[in-house]
């Protein structure tokens, strides 16, 4: 499936201006008798032209480049054209990395394989508070939500405790999910991906770009899940109360992307992670992202990539 980058190409327009003998054979056939100043005047009016010509742009034909020239800033990153199933770019789509909330799509895929009530009411319990990084969550123990609103906060807002909550409300409890999600990714083909848990804040929940791309195409058939990832933000009502929340991706908030499902990640093991479906330059393409240095890197090179794909 992989297949080497092409190397850019470049069509340069070839600046000609009139020779010497031209000009002369033109100005011997001219009535007007050539002095020394026209023809210091005709030089530099040539000198003028031949400048003028060389500085507009060179024409390129890129066919595909080296990520590096796109500066692409994530330690790995795969994009495949999903009606070739063409490898368009890749940087270390091999490199075994943590994923941090990238998990949840996993998650997502385990909960609706086993056909579990959307509507069923779950609650967040003690055992769902983020005792690895200590993160925050608007979801305090005792809030009571059906098992599709806590699939909704976590895919959208990548909420920890709302996707621990659906596992440990899995038929045999966190351990059989767990499990399944193991299972599950090995059905997949993604043979260098393991989970510990199903929220991403373990480290030790790792993968790689390309089985990451696996997940994404599979995650895609999921009506819920391209919905509930793709939603820019939901009032939803919790104890008593509503509340907004809104996506971690901000792109799905732009009208220049057309996005199918996203997911972001991030923990300090794993950097800024981003997965997404989108349609870009009119064709389906799977986008990963992984260990992303700085708040705005997963963007700016998903911009960057979307540009360049564009132009191509």
């Amino acid at each position: 499936m992989r297949r080497k980058l092409l190397v850019l190409l470049a069509s340069l327009s070839l600046i000609v201006g009139v020779s010497p003998v031209e000009a002369a054979k033109r100005e011997a056939t001219t009535k007007k008798p050539v002095t020394h100043k026209s023809a210091k005047k005709t030089q530099k009016a040539q000198k003028k032209l031949v400048a003028a010509r060389s500085t507009k742009p060179v024409k390129r034909v890129a066919l595909n480049e080296d990520p590096a020239q796109l500066a692409i800033r994530s330690s790995a990153a795969l994009v495949i054209d999903q009606s070739s199933n063409r490898v368009v770019i890749e940087k270390q789509p091999d490199a075994v990395l943590p994923i941090a909330s990238i998990s949840k799509l996993m998650t997502a895929m385990v909960v609706l394989d086993a056909g579990l009530d959307m509507h069923e009411v779950i609650s967040i319990g003690a055992e769902d508070i983020d005792d690895l990084k200590g993160t925050r969550s608007r979801l305090p123990v005792g809030t009571t939500m059906t098992r599709e609103t806590a699939m909704l906060l976590a895919l959208m807002s990548s909420e920890n405790r709302a996707a621990n909550a659906l596992g440990r409300h899995y038929p045999g409890g966190l351990r059989a999910f767990v499990e399944a999600m193991n299972r599950k990714s090995r059905a997949l083909g993604m043979f260098d991906t393991r989970f510990e848990e199903p929220t991403g804040l373990s480290s030790n929940n790792v993968s790689t770009a390309h089985d990451l791309a696996r997940m994404v195409t599979a995650a895609v058939r999921y009506p819920q899940i391209r919905m509930f990832s793709t939603t820019a933000e939901a009032k939803v009502e919790l104890n008593g109360r509503i509340q907004q929340f809104g996506n971690t991706n901000s792109l799905v908030r732009s009208d220049n992307w057309q996005i199918g499902l996203s997911k972001t990640g991030y923990i300090s093991e794993a950097g800024r992670c981003l997965v997404m479906q989108a349609w870009v330059a009119g064709k389906p393409v799977v986008i990963v992202l992984l260990d992303s240095q700085g708040k705005a890197t997963r963007v700016g090179d998903a911009n960057r990539i979307k540009r360049w794909m564009e132009s191509a």
